[in-house]
């Protein structure tokens, strides 16, 4: 078993969402040094719970979306690289950190899309797009969502309004009507609080 190299962060990243990232740390410039080599360039993506990447010492999650790379430039001293999330993965065990972090991962299964889910996805993306049109984030209310059904469902709770330990709880998921439900109830939630604030 290779280990996948791993780029740990302060934010969650959801299957079939983009994630753009600065690179000017030498490890994390020296993997996609190593990516660009490959045919499928991918790299795990994790939560960082507690702590500070920089430096080490950092707590990780053990849930975590794979990043296919997809584009690359770079300017002075720093790699501007974009890399959309696929398939969510388990962590079975960190390996030396050297050169970057890397680890042993499983495949977690993915979601499974029922039409009899659609009035429900129709709910949570009313309340998502509601809310966001009430909040300060960096989503426009209007955002499109993917055609297929199970990308929406991720693509909205990318772009909810909802901190990253919301965020990690809604990547945790089993089910799709799961996902919809605790969306709904944490984004309801979000609302609430920024009523009160």
């Amino acid at each position: 078993m290779t280990a996948l190299p791993m780029f740990p962060l302060g934010s969650v990243l959801f299957p079939y969402t983009p994630l753009p990232l600065r690179v000017f740390e030498p490890r994390y410039l020296t993997m996609v040094g190593r990516l660009l080599d490959e045919e499928d360039p991918q790299f795990g993506v994790v939560l960082i719970q507690r702590g500070h990447e920089v430096g080490g010492g950092d707590q990780r999650s053990t849930i975590g979306t794979m990043a296919r790379l997809v584009s690359v430039s770079a300017d002075a001293e720093v790699l501007h690289i974009v890399a959309v999330g696929t398939a969510r993965f388990s962590v079975d065990h960190w390996a030396d950190d050297e050169p970057h972090p890397r680890a042993e991962t499983s495949p977690v299964p993915a979601l499974v899309w029922n039409d009899a889910l659609a009035p429900l996805r129709t709910e949570a993306e009313a309340i998502v797009r509601r809310v966001l049109a009430r909040s300060d984030s960096p989503w426009d209310p209007d955002t499109e969502l993917s055609e297929d059904p199970i990308a929406a469902v991720w693509q909205l709770a990318a772009i909810a309004p909802l901190g990253e330990y919301d965020r990690y709880t809604l990547l945790q998921s089993t089910t799709t009507g799961g996902l919809l439900g605790q969306l709904i109830d944490l984004t309801l939630e979000a609302e609430s609080l920024g009523k009160e604030s």
